[in-house]
């Protein structure tokens, strides 16, 4: 199976903790449902398992959960086609 194509997701700062991002992204209800899906194993971080909740992910970083993926981007440089 090909690996699904990532939406970015701009971030304020140099660096975001995974459960973070997983819940900025979307990918997740809340960040306590983060905890469960990162310690099952079912996070990748650039195409490896990742079961570190406060894993630094930085600009560029892939996060992929359940066939979704998300690319940590940076929020100076995103452009989002609105018009405000």
């Amino acid at each position: 199976m090909a690996d699904p194509t990532p939406f970015d997701v701009p971030i304020r700062d140099e660096s975001i903790r995974l459960g973070q991002f997983l819940k900025l992204a979307n990918l997740v209800e809340s960040g306590a449902d983060a905890k469960p899906v990162i310690a099952d194993g079912r996070v990748r971080v650039n195409g490896d398992v990742e079961t570190r909740r406060g894993r630094q992910l930085v600009v560029g970083d892939v996060v992929t959960l359940d066939g979704t993926a998300a690319r940590v981007a940076d929020e100076a440089s995103f452009e989002d086609d609105l018009p405000w």
